[in-house]
């Protein structure tokens, strides 16, 4: 699946330094790259702290069955949380994140607030049982529904901006304090932009231990 022009800029970057790759070498095609990128970008998050070192089917879930939606949200794993914040450079609230998110990947503006996104006509209601990479995954953490939001990365993970004085981080929605709290989920009706064909296929042909 294509990454965002933005992402693939910095995953190669990313591979010649970390991956120490002979820029006099052949050039590869396109799909070997898009690989090697990926995999540096795995690494350099591990090196980073900014994934959990034992993890690694859920690695496997986020390398070969990512939408745009997941690679595009891992690009700003470490971005500070900032209330009302809607970007990288000023941080992220949680719904500001997603809204980042989503406009910049695949163009569909959500509103606002959480509770707002979870009602948004353009997305689908999705069971627990059914969630897949890509899906907006919603808490009651305020003390009302929908009072917060993250995207859904597969192995029960979750990617999100969670509180004043944290970053942009995965965390796990199986642990009693995000279960306990779990409101429900939305998918983007994509149906016209073959997005959503896209991803059946991956979760289809995906093998079933990686499957959440």
């Amino acid at each position: 699946m294509r990454a965002p022009s933005s992402l693939v800029g910095w995953l190669a970057a990313a591979a010649l330094t970390c991956g120490g790759i002979d820029a006099r070498a052949a050039p590869e095609p396109p799909a070997a790259q898009a690989v090697q990128s990926r995999d540096a970008l795995l690494q350099l998050l591990f090196d980073k702290g900014l994934l959990p070192a034992a993890e690694p089917a859920m690695v496997r879930q986020a390398r070969d069955m990512a939408s745009d939606l997941v690679l595009s949200a891992m690009n700003f794993l470490g971005v500070p949380y900032r209330r009302g914040g809607n970007s990288a450079d000023e941080g992220f609230d949680c719904s500001g994140f997603t809204r980042h998110i989503f406009e910049s990947t695949i163009g569909m503006v959500l509103p606002r607030r959480a509770d707002q996104q979870a009602g948004h006509a353009a997305l689908l209601s999705v069971k627990r049982e059914e969630l897949r990479p890509g899906d907006l995954v919603f808490f009651n953490t305020m003390r009302r529904a929908f009072s917060h939001v993250g995207i859904y990365m597969g192995e029960g993970k979750f990617i999100h901006a969670p509180r004043s004085g944290a970053q942009v981080r995965i965390e796990d929605m199986r642990h009693a304090y995000w279960s306990q709290r779990f409101n429900g989920a939305r998918r983007a009706d994509l149906s016209g932009s073959g997005l959503e064909q896209r991803l059946q296929e991956l979760s289809r042909n995906a093998p079933a231990e990686t499957r959440p």
